[in-house]
């Protein structure tokens, strides 16, 4: 294991975080508060460690981060086993979070698509569904970031590294900022 290798993509990525990305997370900071307001909700949907980060994230929402506060109307599409296998089952898992956000969203929410690599195809079409239909859609991404970066209304990508682990730690930041600012936002 190549130590100073890690070290210096990690801080790259921590660079670009509290760098060139500030102000894009402040402004999907603000309007992700702005909705909450208004009383919409934030829906949430990756795969693998990115269904983790949505997991994580909701959790941070729903209950507290830092403050003592009303729970926040969040949810993770990557929860319900018997919703993701029925539409696997009987359509394609590329549906598994389009069909949720059809079922679940309304004009004002907002989703929040994880993908590290920016084009998984279910990430991608939950997404463009979300767009469609008045949802404040935001891709987080790595990379090049993929289709994702032009297919959400705001892109926050890591583009410092390709690495899948560097970019996950990046995003577990972006989230836990957007966190932070959200809960302060609102209280």
């Amino acid at each position: 294991m190549d130590w100073n290798s890690i070290s210096e993509e990690y801080l790259s990525v921590a660079e670009q975080v509290f760098g060139e990305l500030r102000e894009t997370i402040e402004r999907v900071g603000e309007k992700t508060a702005g909705s909450l307001a208004a009383g919409n909700k934030i829906m949430i949907c990756g795969n693998g460690g990115s269904a983790a980060d949505s997991q994580h994230m909701a959790a941070e929402l729903v209950n507290r981060f830092k403050k003592e506060r009303r729970p926040y109307a969040a949810i993770a599409l990557t929860t319900d086993a018997s919703i993701l296998t029925s539409i696997s089952n009987d359509y394609s898992y590329d549906n598994v979070f389009e069909k949720q956000v059809g079922a679940l969203a309304v004009k004002g929410d907002v989703l929040l698509g994880i993908s590290t690599s920016g084009n998984a195809g279910n990430v991608c079409l939950a997404v463009e569904y979300a767009k469609s239909i008045g949802v404040y859609t935001v891709a987080l991404t790595g990379g090049t970031g993929g289709k994702l970066i032009n297919a959400a209304d705001t892109a926050i990508c890591l583009s410092c590294t390709t690495c899948t682990a560097r970019i996950q730690e990046g995003h577990g930041l972006i989230i836990h900022a957007l966190c932070e600012y959200i809960e302060d936002s609102l209280n």
